[in-house]
């Protein structure tokens, strides 16, 4: 199979239109008419991916996160994207990312956090789009099926993410029953979530003043970027698996979180 099948697989569970307008989703590096040896699927790519994708024989990276976000001016040493890229070409390793199209699809990653998490019903919030018969939306809506109380969603979401610190506003004196959620930053979404009346929103990066003026309206917890995005990789090897049968697929080992709680 080439790999420019494995990329066409991807992109019909979540057609490039459905990325938000800054983004840069899409083939990031390489050429894709070379029969696939094997895919690494990872949340961010780095040199040390690159290093991981030639130790297992893949010719294909699939990464949430891209690669290539800004213009670059040059390929050289100058920094770690352009490092990073000047070592895939070297190898001829094809690099293909999957963001904001995999983060508004149906079974994207906001259904997998909701996975996660035990939650049911699901349904889009925040703006919503078709493209080529999929659904799209920012974030999801879902609901326990037996309300918890504030805490036990903050145990709940440490435990499914590996969480070692949950952002939290004053705990909520009221069962939890309907939770919105968006990965990555999501803080937009908030006044939405009230407004659809949420009783916790869950994102992974929120600013410190976002958190004002929502005690006991609801829940917010912010789990951390990376976390709230890391099982992204499942949902790749997941669509590899089914429309790809016989392509080898590794999640990476490398966890590439830049930020450290110490």
């Amino acid at each position: 199979m080439k790999i420019k099948e494995v990329i066409a697989a991807l992109e019909r569970f979540a057609p490039l239109p459905l990325q938000a307008g800054f983004d840069n989703a899409g083939l990031q590096v390489g050429l894709t008419e070379a029969e696939v040896s094997g895919a690494l699927l990872c949340l961010d790519v780095t040199e040390a991916i690159v290093d991981e994708a030639i130790a297992r024989g893949c010719n294909l990276i699939v990464s949430h996160h891209p690669l290539i976000f800004r213009k670059l001016s040059c390929i050289s040493d100058g920094d770690y994207v352009q490092r990073t890229v000047f070592k895939a070409i070297q190898r001829g390793i094809v690099i293909v990312s999957m963001h904001t199209n995999m983060d508004s699809a149906v079974g994207g990653v906001n259904y997998k956090i909701a996975e996660k998490l035990g939650l049911q019903d699901l349904s889009f919030i925040g703006q919503q789009q078709e493209v080529e018969d999929v659904s799209g939306g920012e974030g999801v809506i879902g609901r326990f099926a037996k309300p918890v109380a504030a805490d036990d969603l903050v145990l709940l979401l440490k435990k499914e993410f590996g969480v070692e610190c949950v952002q939290a506003n004053q705990l909520l004196r009221r069962p939890i029953e309907k939770v919105a959620l968006c990965g990555g930053s999501g803080a937009f979404l908030l006044p939405e979530a009230v407004r659809l009346g949420a009783d916790a929103f869950v994102t992974g990066e929120m600013h410190y003043h976002e958190f004002f003026g929502r005690e006991q309206q609801i829940q917010i917890c912010v789990i951390g970027h990376y976390q709230s995005e890391q099982y992204t990789s499942e949902i790749f090897r997941e669509i590899i698996m089914r429309e790809c049968a016989g392509v080898p697929c590794y999640i990476t080992s490398v966890n590439t979180n830049p930020i450290l709680y110490l």
